[in-house]
């Protein structure tokens, strides 16, 4: 609770001031008396006779609070408290009158009065405005020192979303530089495969473009998102695929692939894992299933709960479980290696034809739909 046997201590632990109290009231021997026991208990009394004297007072001096009387000549209380509450930086008021009616009260405390004592000639009238006048000035110094806590929540959290923003702009340029870095890689694979001869070569270059061209969607699609922390991976996968297809329709002839994908978005880091298993799977599908060259892939990005489920089959020549497992490929060894950073494993489901391959992985903290 605060002490309001004497006037607020200073914050730093000198002597306080006194505090400066403007009483207006068209009573002299009151205003006197006001003036003198105050005087004795620490406090400065500056005395106003009519409510427009203590208002050119406010205009000329500082005071840390007003006590203010009701019947006044010319302009009353409510009149004078009104005019104060429109000073900039105006001093709390404690409303006072010798009147037993709470409207009164009432009417003061809606026109922004801090206080209400009513005036009595005894002692208790003089202990009621001092413990008034200490509680008014105390409610003030709370009220600007919450607004200048407010103030500095309202700077720092400024201060923060410039940082963000910050952040966030370096961060898609630096994904975009890595972008257009992996770019230029991949257009110089592609260079490299179309002038070479050697189909194994071909091959391996081709298989190394498509690997760095999914890591490379992922860097476009985060600079060019507004989003910075985390990938559409339906929409990634999608995209990664119609390149696929432009190439199965060019090396492959009749393979079609198609997607059914649910929205979903995850950290940059794990949409790379899967853009790159997908590009592993599809590649297989397209050189192994179909000796012929025509046939269906189908890919399918589905969440389940917190999971993810994610497929790739084909109705092809199909292979083993137990060679799957078993293979020591590089494209087998490069999805095992991406299903480690998802925290899963590649499980190929036994059927009569074609082979489908399926991976399930959680959604973490901060992924969503």
């Amino acid at each position: 609770m605060t002490d309001t046997s004497a006037p607020l201590q200073d914050a730093s632990g000198a002597p306080p001031a006194p505090l400066r109290v403007l009483y207006v009231d068209d009573d002299p021997a009151l205003g006197r008396l006001v003036q003198r026991q105050l005087g004795r208990l620490g406090f400065e009394v500056v005395l106003a006779w009519s409510g427009e004297e203590g208002l050119a007072r406010l205009a000329a001096e500082r005071f840390d609070v007003v006590a203010l009387d009701h019947y006044m000549p010319g302009q009353d209380g409510i009149s004078t408290l009104s005019a104060i509450g429109a000073l900039e930086n105006a001093p709390p008021v404690v409303y006072v009158t010798g009147a037993q009616d709470g409207r009164l009260a009432v009417a003061a405390l809606k026109a922004g009065a801090a206080d209400y004592v009513v005036k009595e000639v005894q002692a208790d009238f003089i202990e009621l405005l001092r413990a008034a006048f200490v509680a008014a000035v105390e409610q003030v110094r709370m009220r600007r020192a919450h607004e200048a806590a407010e103030a500095e929540i309202r700077a720092a959290r400024d201060r923060f979303e410039a940082l963000a923003a910050e952040r966030a702009l370096l961060l898609r340029e630096m994904n975009h530089r890595v972008g257009n870095s992996l770019q230029i890689i991949v257009s110089l694979l592609n260079v490299q495969a179309s002038a070479n001869d050697e189909p194994r070569v071909k091959e391996a270059l081709n298989a190394a473009r498509n690997r760095v061209s999914a890591v490379a969607q992922v860097h476009r699609r985060l600079y060019t998102s507004d989003q910075i922390a985390t990938v559409a991976l339906d929409q990634y996968i999608g995209s990664l695929l119609d390149d696929l297809q432009v190439s199965a329709q060019r090396e492959h002839g009749g393979v079609s692939i198609a997607l059914d994908a649910d929205p979903i978005h995850i950290d940059p880091d794990r949409a790379v894992a899967v853009g790159i298993i997908a590009t592993e799977l599809v590649i297989n599908a397209m050189k192994y299933a179909y000796p012929d060259g025509e046939g269906p892939v189908r890919v399918a990005l589905k969440r389940q709960g917190q999971r993810i489920d994610f497929t790739v089959e084909d109705d092809g020549a199909g292979i083993s479980a137990e060679k799957s497992a078993t293979s020591t490929g590089l494209g087998n060894r490069i999805v095992r290696a991406m299903c480690m950073k998802l925290g899963c494993e590649p499980v190929f489901d036994a059927r009569p034809r074609g082979t489908c391959v399926r991976l399930t992985f959680r959604l973490l903290e901060g992924d969503g739909a």
